[in-house]
């Protein structure tokens, strides 16, 4: 039997494997995207951006140079933390794919992660005093990784269910394009308020993010912002969970090795493997940036509190330039090749100023071109970054029905679960990384800033600029191989229907024999 393609040829049908059925009570279609719920979704991200922004740029420096612990047994203490999400990400995906509640599949999860993520995050912040560095390391282990699962139960739910909240090419764009807007707002909105208001300087700290009671109210304002935008996005989404996809109805119990097997068969897509791949490189390059931008915004070029705050208004820009951006750039290019030009483009942007400064060539500390200088690069950069990382989410929404078509099975769990597995892992690996960068480089800890030598910034900057830039070449390297288009998706759709269309028809006719005569 053949399929027709949509630009008329004829082409071999893929094996029609068994149709995993909604359950009752599932309507099947997408839910009215009403400027509520999409903004409700949105608002979840600013869970996500607080945790991001504090574990990747504040939690290596807090304990480094505040609390003057060693970075490598903070660096092995995060990279502890991949142990727990390799086992705990896939499988909260896989429970969410199969669970059947009346609250559907994904707003469970959403409302239990709440409170924990948000008491947890706190919680990192506040050691215990008088231990040693490793028993420390301990502490920062069990809480960064209670943090990260607690918030991966959150995550892997919100994201999945964007494939259920629409299935056209181009919406899935659009949404998460707000999705980031707001993820940039938690990231980057909550960092500028705690570098204007809890990390302003002192007398005894000219750098405020040096002063140990800072991290007080920073730690209470990101738990309180985690805990209201997961229950917003939850209560604002609550009205869909009626058009949402149920999990399918199994006639018979499923065995431990039936569900690995349909893990590791969703795993051997192409398209999946392709975005992951590219994912792990990138997550560890954003991780590694975002962990040693303050080590170069306080010892290379000489940055306050307040003028730190101000440059962070850049990404905020920056994701008000990339969210109506990213949908056209998407629409002109094509998702795939938008991702990898503006992952290159964006990333040799943003190292520039580095590499000017290891030559001597850029604005010194205290110059007036300096700060403004910063602030456009940052802008642009962030945004060709942010355009990246919208297209290739919208890309992994599009791999479900391709994986559908092959499997049969809706698994948009799965494959966000192993996604956020991919960012939660890379960015501690690149937290990983800067540790280790540090370490070759020689940077000593709690160190003041008047002794930091030009010796030990062209070490720094001759270690990072190089592995920053290699790690978003092999990524785009990798992304090659995707193979989904417009076209493709929206064949993958068309063949769904009919199956669906088929098994709805077979469901007609078994009930039609069995019933009475009339």
């Amino acid at each position: 039997m053949a399929t027709r393609t949509l630009d008329g040829t004829s082409s071999p049908a893929p094996a029609i494997p068994p149709i995993a059925v909604p359950g009752p009570g599932t309507i099947d279609r997408p839910p009215p995207l009403t400027r509520s719920i999409r903004l409700s979704y949105g608002v979840g991200a600013i869970a996500n951006g607080v945790k991001n922004v504090s574990f990747s740029a504040y939690l290596m420096f807090f304990y480094n140079q505040v609390v003057g612990v060693p970075a490598g047994i903070v660096a092995a203490a995060l990279a502890l933390t991949l142990v727990i999400d390799a086992i705990a990400d896939p499988f909260l995906g896989r429970w969410s794919d199969v669970v059947r509640t009346r609250w559907g599949r994904r707003h469970p999860f959403i409302y239990a992660a709440a409170l924990p993520t948000a008491l947890f995050f706190a919680l990192v912040w506040f050691p215990p005093s008088g231990l040693s560095p490793w028993a420390i390391g301990c502490w920062v282990f069990v809480t960064a990784m209670m943090t990260r699962v607690s918030i991966s139960a959150f995550e892997i739910n919100t994201q999945a269910m964007t494939a259920e909240l629409t299935n056209d090419y181009g919406a899935r764009t659009r949404l998460f394009s707000l999705r980031y807007w707001f993820l940039y707002i938690g990231q980057y909105g909550f960092s500028a308020i705690s570098l204007l208001v809890f990390f302003a300087a002192t007398p005894d700290y000219p750098r405020g993010q040096l002063n140990p009671e800072s991290y007080v109210g920073f730690a209470l304002l990101g738990s309180v912002l985690i805990l209201a935008s997961i229950l917003a996005c939850g209560l604002g989404t609550h009205r869909c969970i009626p058009y949402l996809r149920q999990a399918e109805v199994r006639t018979t119990r499923t065995s431990p090795a039936t569900h690995f097997r349909e893990m590791l068969a969703a795993f051997k897509s192409r398209a999946f493997l392709a975005i992951f791949g590219f994912g792990v490189f990138k997550f560890t390059a954003i991780g590694l940036y975002a962990a040693t931008a303050l080590y170069f915004n306080t010892y290379l070029f000489g940055l306050s509190a307040a003028q730190l705050a101000l440059l962070t208004l850049d990404s905020l820009v920056a994701a008000t330039i990339a969210a109506p951006l990213a949908p056209i750039m998407s629409h002109w290019l094509g998702k795939r090749a938008s991702s990898m030009l503006f992952a290159v483009a964006g990333v040799g942007l943003g190292l520039s100023p580095l590499l000017l400064a290891y030559f001597d060539l850029f604005f010194v500390a205290g110059d007036a071109g300096l700060l403004p200088t910063l602030f456009a690069i940052g802008a642009v950069y962030g945004a060709m970054v942010a355009i990246s990382l919208i297209n290739t989410s919208s890309m992994l929404a599009d791999v479900v029905e391709d994986s559908a078509v092959h499997t049969g099975r809706h698994e948009a769990g799965t494959f966000f679960a192993a996604s956020s597995f991919m960012q939660q892992c890379s960015t501690a690996l690149g937290l990983v990384v800067n540790g280790l960068i540090l370490t070759w480089a020689g940077f000593p800890e709690k160190v003041k800033p008047e002794r930091v030598s030009d010796a030990m910034m062209d070490s720094l900057l001759v270690h990072y600029i190089p592995i920053a830039f290699l790690l978003w070449a092999v990524g785009c390297l990798i992304l090659l191989f995707y193979p989904i288009d417009r076209r493709r998706h929206e064949q993958n759709l068309e063949i769904l229907r009919s199956r669906r269309a088929e098994a709805l028809a077979r469901e007609a006719d078994n009930a039609a024999l069995g019933a009475p005569l009339r």
